[in-house]
C-alpha cells in the first residue's frame, strides 16, 4: 500500500499544474562532491542510495533461500530456476524485435526492463487471492522470482555498469570482506556494521559498478545457519532490523521519485501509447513472462526428468506466469539506467506502470479461477500420488488467518 500511494501521489503531482515543483523536487541535488562524488539529485540518491537497503535485504532472502530455503535442493527447484531464465529471455526477445519493428532500433538498450519481477508485489497478490492452492505454488513462484532478481542484479552489474574504476572496486570488495567478518562475530554491533556498509556502497558507487550491487553482496555473506549457539540465524535477524526501513521509507521513496511519469509534458496518454519502448515493455512483461514460463517449464518437464512439486500442475503456473509479469521496483530501476533521454524514460516507465497493473489483475482473476477448480491426484504427472497437506491461506503461514485453510472444493 505505501509502494502504490507513493506512485500514485508522484503520477498525481507529476501531471498537475505544480508538476514544475515535482521535477525541481527531483533535481534537488544534496550530498559533497569530494571524496566520492556524492553531490547527487534527490532522485537519485533515492535510486543510488536507499534502493540499496532494498537490494540487502534481498541479499538476504538469496542467502536463505540458497543455504536453507527452495533453492539448497537444486532437483526440486530446477524447474522454477529454468523457467526464470525462460521468463526473463522471452520477455528481452519480445521487447528488442517489437521496438526494432516499430522503427526505433536504438531503444533495444532497454531489452532487460521487461525481465524483472517484483517479489514482494507478486507475493502479496498470491496471498490475497491464491488461498486454497498448494503451498508448492508458492514456493514455485518464490524461487522464480528470487532467481530473477539475482540475475537481474547480475545484468545491472554486467551491463549498466560505467566506466570501471579497478582501485575504488577492490576497496569495495575489501570492505565486503570485512563486513563479513564482522557478521559472524559472537557479537556484531550496529555501529560497526552500519558505516561499514555506508563505506563499502560509497566506494561501489565510485568504482562505476551501480551502487545497489554492494547491498546484494553484503546481504550475501551474512550467516544463514545459528552461530555461537544462539536459536535464530543472523540473515534472519538482520532482515527483520532491515526490512521495516526497506518496505517503510527506502522502496515508497524510490517509488516517488521513479514514477512520475508526466503525460502532460510527453504529449499525453496517445502520444505515450505510440512509443515502441511503451509497447515492447508492456508486452514483454504481460506476454513474454506467460510464453516464456508456461513454455520452458512445459519443455523442461516433458523432455528432462525434472518434475514439479507435489500439488503442483502446469495449470497452476498461468496465474505464477502472470504475477511474474509484475516489474515495479527493479524495472523502473533498470528503466532510469537505460536510457539517456527523459522522452524514452517517461514511455518505458508508463509502460512498466500499465503492465504490472494488467499483470496484478490478470494474476488474480486467473488465481481465483484455478483455486475454484478441482484438483487431480496427480497434478504433476509423475505417476505418484500428490501428498498436499499444506495450503495458501492454513493460519499456520500467516496468509490470512481465517482458520479455514482454503482448501477449495
Amino acid at each position: 500500500m505505501l509502494l502504490l500511494t507513493a506512485a500514485v501521489l508522484a503520477l498525481a503531482w507529476a501531471n498537475s499544474p505544480w508538476r514544475d515543483m515535482y521535477v525541481a523536487l527531483s533535481g534537488t541535488v544534496v550530498g559533497p562532491a569530494a571524496p566520492f562524488h556524492l553531490d547527487l539529485t534527490l532522485a537519485a540518491w533515492a535510486a543510488d542510495g536507499l534502493l540499496a537497503i532494498f537490494f540487502f535485504v534481498v541479499g538476504l532472502e538469496l542467502k536463505h533461500e540458497f543455504v536453507a530455503g527452495s533453492l539448497r535442493n537444486p532437483r526440486q527447484a530446477g524447474v522454477p530456476m529454468i523457467a526464470a531464465v525462460g521468463g526473463m529471455a522471452a520477455p528481452a526477445i519480445i521487447y528488442v524485435v517489437l521496438v526494432s519493428a516499430l522503427g526505433d532500433p536504438t531503444a533495444t538498450g532497454g531489452w532487460a526492463i521487461p525481465t524483472a519481477t517484483d517479489i514482494a508485489f507478486a507475493l502479496a497478490v498470491l496471498a490475497v487471492f491464491g488461498r486454497g492452492l498448494p503451498l508448492a505454488v508458492r514456493t514455485f513462484l518464490l524461487t522464480l522470482a528470487v532467481v530473477d532478481d539475482l540475475l537481474a542484479i547480475t545484468v545491472i552489474a554486467v551491463f549498466y555498469t560505467d566506466d570501471l574504476a579497478l582501485g575504488w572496486l577492490g576497496g569495495a570488495l575489501a570492505a565486503v570482506v570485512v563486513f563479513a567478518l564482522l557478521s559472524r562475530i559472537k557479537r556484531p554491533r550496529w555501529w560497526m556494521l552500519v558505516p561499514l556498509a555506508v563505506l563499502t556502497w560509497a566506494l561501489m558507487h565510485e568504482s562505476g559498478v551501480h551502487a545497489t550491487v554492494a547491498g546484494v553482496l553484503l546481504g550475501m555473506l551474512v550467516p544463514a545457519r545459528a552461530v555461537h549457539g544462539e536459536t535464530t540465524t543472523r540473515t534472519h535477524r538482520f532482515e527483520h532490523a532491515v526490512r521495516p526501513v526497506s518496505s517503510g521509507i527506502a522502496l515508497p521513496v524510490f517509488a516517488f521519485f521513479a514514477a512520475g511519469v508526466s503525460l502532460v509534458d510527453a504529449g499525453g496518454t496517445g502520444s505515450l501509447l505510440q512509443q515502441p519502448v511503451l509497447l515492447g515493455i508492456a508486452l514483454g512483461l504481460v506476454v513474454g513472462k506467460v510464453i516464456g514460463v508456461l513454455g520452458v517449464t512445459a519443455f523442461v518437464t516433458r523432455w528432462t526428468p525434472l518434475r514439479l512439486a507435489p500439488g503442483i500442475g502446469v495449470r497452476d503456473l498461468v496465474p505464477v506466469a502472470f504475477l511474474a509479469g509484475i516489474g515495479f521496483t527493479v524495472s523502473l530501476l533498470i528503466a532510469d539506467l537505460s536510457f539517456p533521454d527523459p522522452g524514452r524514460t517517461d514511455a518505458a516507465k508508463a509502460g512498466i506502470l500499465l503492465a504490472s497493473l494488467v499483470a496484478a489483475a490478470l494474476g488474480a482473476v486467473t488465481l481465483r479461477y484455478d483455486a475454484h477448480r478441482v484438483r487431480s491426484s496427480d497434478e504433476n504427472r509423475d505417476d505418484l500420488p500428490d501428498d498436499v497437506v499444506e495450503f495458501i491461506g492454513d493460519p499456520q503461514h500467516g496468509d490470512d488467518g481465517d482458520g479455514r485453510g482454503g482448501r477449495g472444493p
